[in-house]
């Protein structure tokens, strides 16, 4: 097993037994590479990869909470016996909350929770996966983002981003924030690690209110999971390129 499936790509999508991810994850395995179906609950992730395996894809189920260290070091176990290696990380695996959040009072428990999932989840997952992508010749990280993590857009007069976001919106800032200190940190490597945002994407988290559909909001983390070696790192994009900080 580990000779065959190490001739192939391997990438691992968090949050990916339903919506965005598994668009990602179907995407990639359309590529031809072997995929890591990242889910908590048991159910929707065995779903998902025997959905995927009925289009062809060489996908596999990974047990995986963001939030929880135990999880996340079986996760790496499981890839590395089965593999060897890691070359893709997608940490598309998020909570969003309820909408609108005014920060008078937004309640402090689920800004935690918010935090530790869409932030400190990141964290968590990439720097336990980083000894397997320093094996990966080609190391990619995608972590999804959002328009509403802009300052920039955040503070332009004219643009819509939904309303006041004292959860979600902020966490979004922090993945952003962090993004580039990674940038930096990986600089001298050959990992390269940019942020993507789906746009408004209709999924359960939004109670599918979004106007695009979870293919195209996958397009673009495809997109930075496939770039060349040349490609830029420490940035935000969407489909129509780079969106400021």
């Amino acid at each position: 097993m580990l000779t065959v499936v190490s001739e192939k790509t391997i990438a691992l999508v968090t949050g990916a037994n339903k919506g965005i991810g598994y668009e990602i994850a179907a995407g990639l395995g359309a590529r031809g590479w072997s995929i890591g179906v990242g889910a908590r609950d048991e159910q929707r992730r065995q779903d998902a990869v025997a959905k995927l395996r009925a289009t062809g894809a060489d996908a596999f189920g990974v047990p995986l909470d963001v939030t929880d260290d135990e999880s996340v070091t079986a996760a790496v176990q499981l890839i590395k016996e089965r593999a060897g290696r890691l070359d893709v990380l997608v940490n598309n695996a998020g909570a969003v909350g309820s909408w609108p959040q005014e920060p008078t009072t937004t309640d402090l428990e689920t800004v935690r929770r918010l935090v530790e999932t869409n932030v400190i989840g990141v964290i968590r997952v990439t720097n336990t996966m980083l000894p397997l992508l320093r094996r990966s010749a080609h190391p990619r990280i995608v972590n999804q983002s959002s328009h509403v993590g802009s300052l920039t857009l955040q503070t332009t007069p004219g643009v819509d981003l939904g309303g006041i976001s004292g959860g979600y919106a902020p966490t979004k800032t922090y993945l952003n924030a962090i993004t580039i200190q990674y940038a930096k940190e990986l600089s001298g490597t050959n990992i390269l690690i940019n942020n993507a945002c789906p746009g408004y994407v209709a999924t359960d988290l939004n109670g599918f209110s979004g106007t695009r559909t979870p293919e195209q909001g996958a397009a673009i983390a495809i997109r930075l999971a496939t770039l060349p070696d040349d490609g830029p790192t420490g940035q935000l994009f969407d489909d129509n390129g780079v969106v400021p900080w």
